[in-house]
């Protein structure tokens, strides 16, 4: 609020916003203000300290994530054909089996 002269330490930022930047617990517990503007902090909510249910999913679904086999890729199928090398670069076309 810059034009109040006025800044507020609170809890994480959950959207963007041009003018708010989020900081960890140590700078925000040191953060100053310019001289002549107010400094506001705001208590975090207890609640919002403890793991949701949505954290909790949130894990479980990156875990099953990790642990899932990674997908198969097939090879393209047919012969390249070089149409063009610079260096040792080369550039393939490729041709179907079904002669397309």
């Amino acid at each position: 609020m810059y034009a109040d002269q006025t800044a507020v330490v609170g809890p994480l930022a959950t959207y963007a916003e041009p003018h708010c930047y989020d900081l960890c617990a140590d700078h925000a517990g040191r953060l100053t203000a310019p001289k002549g503007w107010e400094l506001v902090r705001l208590a975090p909510d207890p609640d919002a300290l403890r793991p949701s249910n949505d954290d909790l999913l949130a894990l479980a679904d990156a875990v099953r994530e990790a642990a899932r086999p990674p997908a198969v890729v097939a090879e393209p199928v047919g012969q390249g054909v070089e149409v063009g090398r610079k260096g040792h670069l080369r550039v393939l076309r490729s041709t179907r089996p079904d002669g397309e």
